[in-house]
């Protein structure tokens, strides 16, 4: 199926905000119990209006409706959307710290389509351009395996406590870029 990957809108967020929430609630099953879906979705899930001021935040189009989405950052926080109060939106310094690969979700009806990769792959190539010799990411436990097909490495997971004490996990991962 075809489909055009595009910076992502301001004027976009209820739609993505919906992408989200039906990626995670129809992807998310295997790995995460309705509970921990519904808390992150609330507190943690979300679009981060910096990554779309900032142009680095990407959504994949297709019958004219938002299928997929994903980013990158080069400012500190490495997870969460607006809602997410432990966020820190200062700019990181590409000659020591890693850019963030952040917030992707795929419509259900799309997913195992290649839209994760191409978007991965765009964020890659810009954050290369900006100059970041690595990059990092919090994965949901269903998107390990996405990163894990492209390089990036690790396996501990890490357990976040988030909504009325709601316990969920995520894995670190992080791989390094060749320089252009």
């Amino acid at each position: 199926m075809d489909f055009i990957l595009r910076q992502a809108r301001l004027d976009e967020r209820v739609q993505i905000e919906r992408l989200i929430a039906a990626s995670a609630r129809g992807l998310s099953r295997e790995d995460y119990t309705d509970e921990q879906i519904e808390a992150a979705i609330a507190a943690v899930f979300g679009v981060d209006t910096d990554l779309i001021v900032d142009g680095t935040y990407f959504v994949a189009e297709a019958a004219q409706m938002l299928v997929g989405c994903g980013g990158w950052s080069k400012r500190k926080t490495l997870f969460g959307g607006d809602r997410y109060s432990d966020r820190e939106s200062g700019y990181l310094d590409p000659n020591y710290d890693a850019a963030k690969i952040r917030a992707f979700f795929v419509h259900p009806d799309w997913a195992r389509q290649g839209i994760g990769r191409a978007i991965l792959q765009r964020c890659e190539m810009e954050a290369q351009a900006s100059g970041f010799r690595s990059l990092e990411l919090m994965a949901t436990l269903p998107g390990v395996k996405l990163y894990r097909a492209y390089g990036y490495a690790g396996s501990d997971r890490v357990v976040y406590t988030i909504g009325n004490e709601v316990r969920i996990e995520f894995v670190p991962m992080s791989k390094a870029i060749a320089q252009l």
